[in-house]
């Protein structure tokens, strides 16, 4: 039995929704405590607890101390299966959290699965459907995998009622991936999104980035969505170049300015657009498992987090995998060999 510690590192749900995957990939149970012990409200929450039921269905595992709370708990896994999946969080939590607890162990089944998943998909403190359709999920094809990943509807903190569904087709093995350099600039956009929110919420936002980035207005796109999608407000800013697509993303939210929203999030992409490494820090993060459960390969990363390296030891105490983090000119080469 695998011994987690929730609380080291970056101490939080990372720690727990990779140990879940790496649990099925590598058919070796594990007992995690202290469950996102560094978190203000420690122990699973609602989608915490909603990815250990998923991990748990596709594999039929042996489940101990999955109840909302709980600050430890112990998994089992059971033979994993390909096949039609539907997990509804029942809150505005992440849906992408939930998604990327099940999909590192999915891309190693023997078929194709769908998964359908309801409940927040623009979230503060995690990846928003964007980051994922345009930064990740490419970058996981080029390894040999194809997900494809569809947002039937939004859903914003705190009503929820979001849903996003995608379609797994594994490959045989993914290949290793090699990312030194971004290639030629391409594009960038920002989008902002309203729901039952004041379209001048949007037109501010936006306007701060076209200050910030020297954007012309057709790179400032509203996006103004049903009223009972909301309340809700969203702002993502997608950078394309040759190799690679980064997102960076802001969340409104009450007694915060539009313009606080846009500032943070405008400062983020004129930090990458500032560096040369390609790889920023959260799609770092979810480059490793891929990488490390398929032929490895190396990325140059802006730098290295605190979520990055608690990731690193949790696939090195499941696998055989090593890695390596070497300071390069243009930033971190982290490799999987």
């Amino acid at each position: 039995m695998i011994e987690i510690d929730g609380s080291a590192g970056e101490g939080g749900g990372q720690i727990l929704r990779s140990s879940l995957s790496l649990a099925i990939v590598t058919q070796q149970p594990f007992r995690i405590v202290n469950i996102r012990a560094n978190r203000e409200k420690p122990g699973l929450m609602r989608q915490h607890l909603t990815a250990v039921n998923a991990a748990a269905e596709i594999c039929a595992a042996e489940v101990e101390g999955a109840e909302m709370g709980s600050r430890s708990l112990t998994f089992r896994p059971g033979s994993l299966a390909a096949g039609d999946y539907s997990f509804a969080i029942g809150t505005a939590g992440s849906c992408t959290l939930v998604f990327q607890a099940v999909l590192p162990a999915l891309l190693t089944a023997s078929g194709e699965s769908r998964v359908r998943i309801t409940g927040g998909t623009h979230n503060r403190a995690a990846p928003p459907f964007d980051f994922l359709a345009r930064s990740f999920l490419p970058l996981l094809e080029r390894m040999g995998a194809k997900v494809q990943l569809d947002l039937v509807s939004h859903g914003f903190f705190p009503r929820g009622g979001g849903e996003i569904r995608a379609r797994i087709t594994p490959a045989a093995k993914l290949g290793a991936l090699t990312l030194h350099e971004r290639g030629k600039w391409v594009r960038g956009h920002a989008e902002a999104y309203v729901a039952a929110i004041p379209v001048h919420v949007a037109q501010r936002e936006l306007a701060v980035i076209g200050r910030a980035l020297d954007w012309s207005p057709d790179q400032l796109l509203l996006r103004a969505l049903p009223n009972d999608a909301g309340p809700g407000n969203a702002l993502t800013i997608t950078l394309e170049h040759e190799n690679v697509a980064e997102v960076f993303s802001g969340f409104g939210e009450k007694g915060v300015r539009a313009e606080t929203v846009a500032e943070e999030a405008a400062a983020e992409a004129r930090d990458y657009l500032s560096a040369m490494a390609p790889v920023g820090e959260y799609l770092a993060d979810q480059l490793l498992l891929p990488m490390a459960l398929g032929e490895g390969g190396s990325f140059i990363a802006t730098d290295a987090t605190l979520h990055l390296r608690s990731n690193i030891d949790v696939i090195e105490r499941f696998t055989t995998r090593r890695f390596t983090l070497e300071p390069v000119d243009q930033g971190l080469l982290v490799s999987v060999g």
